[in-house]
């Protein structure tokens, strides 16, 4: 039974109202396995109506909640059954019309984003799965509120090096037909390593075959409580009792979001599934993963030390949440994303944080390259090459890693792109020059390690 103490309200009131403390999501999981029809207009219609039945409550719901208990939740969100899989039933070639259904059910219902316009190609790649990947670009420019993700790798299959390639040439296509929105269109599209099923976060929230019909997944927030925390203690704390202070500030910060989930799934009918315990940093001052390695001790997020304190940061934020709640799920840790994060933006810009340095960043936190803006004309190659280095960290290690790189057109290194809102805006980052190109080119498949032999 959870509980809630009148000390832990008031505190947690206290973080709402100072700290920036809130439930980042609300995301609805929707199965649309019954909509798969050969044609394709008519699965489009049941695409529509299944989502803007099932979801129709969604929005009130959680706003009733957030008014009741004080807690901001910023996003209503859905992640349906990846598309790739109803694609397999329709020899259509423009799956185009099933995003646009997702997009028309998502401002029908009054959600902020619907993922789930997916595919999972880790081991090889199937004719549904290729012709969703083809209209990616399309579906992303002619839509606003669609996410997209595609699975390239898997610790138990290796890195599928021809899907790497061509994820690079979708980015890029994605990139150019949005380029009058500073290639926003790529900002709404993730690759990934070692996808997970019940991930609320967008742009790579999908809704695995594993799971029920319907469930609610919450995604908490909460780096500017982390940050007020960790500045509190005195400048000589050893890195216990930092670890230490993390870890109880997250439990405080799960319990709230598993009274949230309760809330949502009792009210909905539904079945409550996970809550993810990745801290989300916001463009609010403050409200940052960055700082919170710099109030560690760090003198630059991205200078020597960075990536310790953020793997304490990360280990201590999964114990805590751990205590707090036993449906623990999605990604869970620390999210980096470069636009997203005042802090990030601020050691870019200072020259301490790079692309390099990100990407051994990758190693310990929740995910890894996102919402990183590079210059347009940087080769598909080189794009492929950075998210096989990611993919590489994943399989190797065990863990999700992703990739959300936009290359801006017309955009080079010091400009400024601003998207608004929680994806905030970001300085255009350099990338090394010297990607194998040769490599990309050769294709095949990355074996699966020794490791994945854990049976």
């Amino acid at each position: 039974m959870l509980n809630i103490s009148p000390e832990e309200i008031v505190e947690t009131l206290h973080m709402v109202t100072q700290q920036n403390l809130d439930v980042r999501t609300v995301t609805l999981g929707l199965s649309l396995d019954a909509c798969a029809h050969p044609d394709i207009d008519t699965m489009a219609r049941a695409v529509y109506d299944t989502v803007t039945s099932r979801a129709e409550r969604l929005v009130a719901v959680c706003e009733a909640i957030s008014a009741e208990y004080g807690v901001p939740i910023v996003n209503r969100r859905i992640a349906v059954t990846p598309i790739a899989h109803l694609a397999a039933v329709t020899p259509a070639a423009d799956l185009t019309p099933l995003a646009l259904a997702l997009d028309r059910a998502a401002h029908e219902v009054g959600v902020d984003f619907i993922g789930g316009y997916s595919a999972l190609v880790h081991k090889g790649t199937g004719d549904g799965d290729a012709r969703l990947i083809d209209s990616i670009p399309e579906a992303l420019a002619a839509t606003e509120r669609v996410c997209a993700s595609v699975n390239v790798a898997s610790t138990r299959a290796g890195i599928n090096m021809d899907a790497v390639l061509r994820m690079a040439e979708v980015i890029h296509d994605a990139a150019r037909l949005t380029a009058d929105r500073d290639s926003f269109g790529a900002g709404k599209l993730v690759v990934f390593c070692n996808m997970v099923e019940d991930n609320p976060f967008m742009a790579g929230a999908m809704h695995g075959p594993g799971e029920p019909d319907a469930v609610i997944n919450v995604g908490i927030s909460g780096p500017g409580v982390v940050r007020a925390v960790v500045s509190s203690l005195p400048d000589d704390a050893d890195l216990t009792t930092v670890a230490e202070a993390i870890k109880g500030t997250a439990f405080k910060i799960t319990r709230v979001g598993e009274l949230i989930a309760r809330e949502a799934a009792r009210r909905l009918g539904v079945q409550m599934g996970i809550v993810d315990l990745s801290l989300a940093p916001t463009p609010a001052e403050g409200d940052s993963v960055a700082d919170i390695i710099e109030a560690i001790g760090v003198e630059r997020c991205g200078g020597p030390g960075t990536t310790v304190a953020l793997a304490l940061l990360n280990d201590a934020v999964k114990k805590g949440g751990a205590m707090g709640t036993s449906s623990i799920g999605g990604l869970s840790g620390a999210f980096i994303p470069v636009s997203e994060d005042m802090g990030m933006v601020r050691a870019v810009n200072d020259g301490a944080l790079t692309l390099e340095k990100l990407e051994a960043m990758t190693s310990v936190c929740s995910v890894g390259l996102d919402m990183i803006v590079i210059p347009g004309d940087t080769p598909v190659e080189t794009l492929a090459a950075v998210m096989a280095d990611a993919c590489a960290i994943g399989v190797i290690n065990h863990k999700t890693t992703a990739t959300r790189l936009i290359p801006a057109f017309g955009k080079g290194v010091g400009d400024v792109v601003e998207y608004g809102g929680l994806w905030g805006s970001a300085p255009v980052m350099s990338v090394n020059g010297w990607a194998g190109v040769r490599l990309m080119r050769r294709g095949g498949r990355f074996p699966a390690p020794l490791g994945s032999l854990r049976n």
